[in-house]
């Protein structure tokens, strides 16, 4: 379900799916502690945030699941796919996150992944609750609205 768009050096790879799953509350970019066989694979487009979730342990912010597939070119030095990494956010952010994630109903969704101008790769995640089945339906409804309405658009554009 993730979107990967490799544009020449423009990374961006999203978990649209969390978008029908979560009604998004706030979003951060925090940026993640990487290997250097993990950046490569990262660049060339090799991962997955679908199955991704974040989590506090130590008073630190983690992110566990995310796929990275091993670099091609890598040695016996190569990185573990599945690798629980550290998201890099400031103090108060951090502190701020804990506080609203103890709360019930609220969690932490890595939402998009991409590399910046300066070759860094950011990781945007999203504190979040979660959808009730009736507001996943009127999600499906509003989308099938627009898409008619576009094509209603469309068609009299042409004439």
């Amino acid at each position: 379900m993730a979107k990967n768009t490799t544009k020449g050096s423009k990374i961006e790879i999203t978990n649209r799916r969390a978008s029908f799953e979560y009604h998004f509350v706030q979003e951060y970019e925090a940026g993640i502690a990487l290997t250097g066989t993990e950046i490569k694979s990262i660049r060339a487009g090799n991962v997955n945030i679908n199955d991704a979730y974040c989590i506090f342990e130590g008073g630190e912010l983690w992110i566990r699941n995310m796929y990275v597939a091993e670099y091609e070119y890598g040695t016996d030095n190569n990185h573990e796919p599945r690798r629980t990494r550290k998201l890099l956010l400031r103090k108060a952010e951090l502190r701020k996150l804990d506080r609203r994630v103890r709360e019930k109903g609220f969690t932490i969704i890595p939402f998009q992944l991409f590399l910046t101008d300066r070759g860094f790769v950011k990781l945007r995640v999203e504190l979040a609750t979660g959808k009730k089945t009736y507001d996943k339906r009127e999600t499906i409804k509003q989308r099938d609205d627009k898409r008619q309405l576009d094509r209603i658009k469309k068609i009299i554009r042409n004439r």
